[in-house]
Order: structure tokens, then sequence, then C-alpha cells
């Protein structure tokens, strides 16, 4: 699998970026320092965390900044990966009021920079979206950060195609260079998802693909391996899935197919599912969790495999 560059930027990322929600979970410690070190070793060089990993932990609040940041400070080097962060998400006992007011996000970043431990955050992401704010004020608050070199650049999660359009036109009128990334929930089963428990996020749907195929903002999706679906479906049958979002009859002919193609090709289910975005009409960088040494060599079986459109002509 190919590099990725972000248009217009000096940014070249790995095919695959690794998404830390489960850093000082189920991984920490020296152990964090492993997997840190394992995935760059595979050829990884994207490594993307939030402010509000994990809110929802007493106790544990930027859990997943804080081990990165140990990582960091016992190394004392970072100029061989990309370093992201978010910020503004809502409280997790109320995900309906916003959080992105100028002073919010400040507080959010400045607060990422002391835990990371470092002066400028590589890419900086609104986590969520308030289309009650203009996308004037929200790209302002980036712009200011930018000037302050408390970031490099910035990108987005969980926005509408339309209000990307809108922050795209408002950059380009002004002469910046705007988002160079958006962070959305895509995947091979996506299109048949349901009754998703969290109604803030955003899925990339066939507008937002064609908005990216044309755009300078690269798309960056999570939930790559369906949140487990197709893993829990092939071990447990259908009623160890029987109250997942994915659960939908077009997921289960995916699955069909799917399983064929691990057979036939000697895949994993992981290394399937992640592959699917190795063949897209675009290039995209998909944000991947790991819980152990073992889920990290499957990344780096991903980099390294060479992935065809005729794999997938069952989608």
């Amino acid at each position: 699998m190919k590099s990725v560059r972000i248009k217009n930027t000096d940014f070249k990322l790995s095919p695959i970026g690794l998404g830390t929600v489960k850093a000082g979970l189920s991984w920490d410690h020296e152990e964090s320092f492993d997997l840190l070190e394992g995935y760059l070793k595979a050829g990884g060089n994207v490594i993307d965390t939030a402010h509000v990993y994990s809110d929802w932990i007493p106790g544990e609040i930027s859990r997943s900044e804080r081990v990165i940041g140990d990582w960091i400070r016992s190394r004392n080097k970072t100029d061989d990966f990309i370093l992201m962060t978010k910020g503004g998400h809502p409280h997790m006992d109320n995900m309906h009021i916003s959080r992105l007011s100028k002073e919010e996000m400040e507080d959010d970043l400045n607060g990422s920079l002391e835990t990371l431990g470092v002066k400028t955050v590589d890419i900086y992401f609104y986590h969520r979206d308030d289309e009650n704010r203009s996308v004037e004020e929200l790209i302002e608050t980036m712009e200011a950060f930018k000037r302050a070199d408390k970031i490099r650049a910035y990108g987005c999660s969980n926005w509408t195609t339309q209000r990307m359009k809108e922050a795209e036109d408002y950059c380009r009128e002004k002469g910046y260079r705007g988002f160079v990334a958006n962070q959305a929930m895509y995947n091979i089963g996506v299109k048949y998802v349901r009754n998703l428990k969290d109604p803030t996020l955003v899925i990339c749907d066939e507008a937002m693909l064609n908005y990216h195929r044309t755009s300078d903002t690269l798309l960056m999706p999570y939930s790559g391996i369906c949140n487990g679906f197709f893993h829990v479906l092939k071990k447990k049958g259908i009623q160890g899935v029987k109250s997942d979002s994915y659960n939908e009859k077009g997921n289960l002919k995916i699955a069909e197919d799917l399983y064929k193609l691990c057979e036939r090709k000697g895949y994993s289910i992981t290394q399937a599912l992640l592959g699917f975005f190795a063949v897209q009409d675009m290039e995209m960088v998909p944000l991947v969790g790991v819980s152990n040494q073992n889920q990290l060599r499957e990344l780096g079986k991903v980099i390294e495999t060479e992935f065809t459109p005729e794999d997938y002509k069952f989608y």
C-alpha cells in the first residue's frame, strides 16, 4: 500500500493511521511504548487521539493523550510521525450541548498540548460541529491557532458535506488552506448500518464520497473494521450480533463474500476489511485501533499487502 499525500501540504501519511481510543485501557506504560514504536516500525506514521479520550471513564480525563505524552517524553522525538488530536467534543452527559466556542476550543487545545508534552499539534480537528455557529467563526478560530504556532493544520470530524463545502468556500475567499482532512464514519458495511447509538456521528455517504473525489480534503475513515461486527458474526453466529447496528440483510450478504475472500486469499477478517480502503477510486487513510501486539502485526500485514479491486467486486 502506497503512502498518501494531502494535497497542497507537505504531509505524507502512511496508508493506515493508528487510533488510540484504547490507550490506557487495553494498553499502557511499557506496553504502550512497545505498541506505538511497533506501529512506526511497521511503516505507520499517523497517530490519532482526542482530548475527550476518555471523559467517560471516571478519573481518566485525557487518558489517551496522557499515554501518548508519556511515550513522547520517553523518546524525546516527534519528527517521525504525524500527531493528530481533536477538541470541542460535547460533555458525555449531554451530547447535544455544543462546546465549540473559541474559549472552549482553546481550553481543549491547551490541555492537549500540555498533556501530550508538545508545543504544536500537526493536525487539529473539530471533533463535532455546531451548525448554529457560522463556518467563518469556526475557521477563524483554527486560523488563530495556526498563527500562534499551536497547530500546523486543521481538519474536521463529523461534519456534513454541506458544511464542509461552506467552509471550503470561505477559505478560498480568504486565501486559507482550510480543512486538510475529514474524519467520518466509513467502512465496507456502513451503507446498511441502522440505529446508531450516537446520533451525532456523521456517516460518509455517496454525496460525501463525491465531495472528497474532487476536494483537497483527505477522507480519514473511522470505524474501519465495523466495530467488530464481521469478526463476532464469524465467531458466534447471528445470535452474537443480534442487536448490532450492522446486523442488516445487506451486511449479512457482504459477510458471505468477505469470508470467501479471506479463504481464497488467506486474509484475516481485519486484513480483508482494511483492504477495502486500498481499492477505492480515491486515496483515504483509515484510522484503526489495536489492543495488543497480534492486532498490531495484522496492521503491518495490511500495510505490506497489495490489494486489488477484483477482490472486492462483490461490493
